[in-house]
């Protein structure tokens, strides 16, 4: 019986899954650069001048890059940057970078304009934009009143991960208005597999460098289970959804997913929290007249959810997943084994996705 250990939360969980039953396991491609390939690319920022590093992600690949620079500046004794972190991940990066010397402050909404910003975030794959990359993170987060108009020429009512999209253009345009700067990363669950440094703009374009080592072409499947492998993906039910579009269409119809993301910060997601309160009415979804955050993953689960089953293994409460949602709620990963063996057959095949959030399935 093969042993196949899947990241949930903070730490890992085993399946157990005996060989005539796993379909195949899908873990995530590329080539990591060595910490010298990485130095070299970051040299191209001028840490001469003042500079502040806005952390966009908490990833490891985050970490490593930011690292790195650190010791760029240890060698040319230059004062390292300062650290912009959001306030729930100010412990957690005061835990992981204790050099005394460096200051690690609150995030301030206002500062946009500050040209010394460089924003330093993973590239990932997002339902709506085709990418989520610094610009969109950005326009989501201080573009509120564009996002209606880039919700509005999304490529439909189904998630489009992956692909070069019409709406892209709209983050890109609210980037362009600020002089800021940004460190794009490309990485999987092993490291860095590629990173681009200067604007928003531009360092978006390494897009290109992560589809071909993304891309798995399976075929369709009966039952897919998927990890985001990434802890940061599987806090929220809004970020770990992002799995789920990677994967659904390598989803036979009438199939069943199930998505492991522990979801120890919540549902994570503006629009879901208010369908499961009941102030969010279906209806509005498809012709809104205000976006609300995370409107594209309500609507996309919802049709995703005509076309197959989802199952979620997490803490949330069963009243948000199988009630307000519709979900097949698991205590755990076993409980999701047995389900699926008592109610597709003990022969059923299962493929097994590690990296969710770094894989696309097609």
């Amino acid at each position: 019986m093969p042993e196949i250990w899947l990241s949930y939360g903070p730490t890992d969980v085993v399946l157990d899954i005996r060989t005539e039953n796993l379909d195949k396991k899908i873990d995530s491609k590329g080539t990591v650069l060595t910490d010298p390939e990485i130095t070299s690319k970051l040299e191209q920022i001028d840490l001469s001048k003042p500079t502040e590093l806005v952390v966009l992600d908490h990833s490891k690949a985050v970490q490593k890059v930011i690292s790195l620079l650190f010791d760029i500046c240890n060698q040319k004794t230059i004062t390292k940057p300062r650290l912009l972190v959001d306030k729930p991940s100010m412990r957690l990066m005061k835990n992981i970078f204790t050099d005394p010397s460096l200051t690690i402050m609150e995030f301030s909404d206002v500062q946009l304009s500050n040209s010394n910003l460089i924003f330093v975030g993973e590239m990932e794959f997002d339902g709506l934009f085709g990418f989520n990359t610094t610009s969109t993170k950005l326009i989501r987060r201080f573009g509120k009143e564009h996002m209606l108009a880039a919700y509005e020429k999304r490529k439909g009512n189904l998630p489009a991960p992956g692909e070069e999209l019409a709406n892209f253009a709209v983050a890109q345009k609210f980037t362009d208005a600020f002089e800021i700067s940004a460190i794009e990363i490309v990485g999987n669950s092993a490291g860095v597999i590629d990173l681009a440094t200067g604007h928003p703009s531009s360092t978006s374009s390494i897009t290109k460098s992560f589809v071909p080592i993304a891309t798995n072409e399976i075929g369709k499947h009966r039952t897919i289970i998927i990890s985001p492998g990434k802890e940061s993906v599987g806090e929220t039910l809004g970020r770990s959804l992002t799995s789920l579009w990677n994967c659904s269409e390598a989803i036979k119809e009438e199939g069943l997913a199930i998505l492991l993301a522990e979801c120890r910060n919540g549902v994570g997601s503006e629009a879901i929290q208010q369908y499961i309160e009941g102030r969010m009415n279906l209806d509005r979804l498809k012709n809104p007249a205000k976006y609300v955050d995370g409107m594209e993953d309500l609507l996309f689960l919802t049709e995703v959810a005509k076309k197959f089953q989802l199952g979620i293994v997490s803490i949330l409460p069963e009243f948000y997943t199988k009630e307000k949602l519709g979900m097949i709620a698991f205590s755990g990963i076993k409980e999701a084994m047995d389900y699926i063996l008592k109610t597709q057959g003990v022969r059923q095949k299962v493929a097994v996705v590690s990296d969710g959030s770094y894989v696309l399935l097609r």
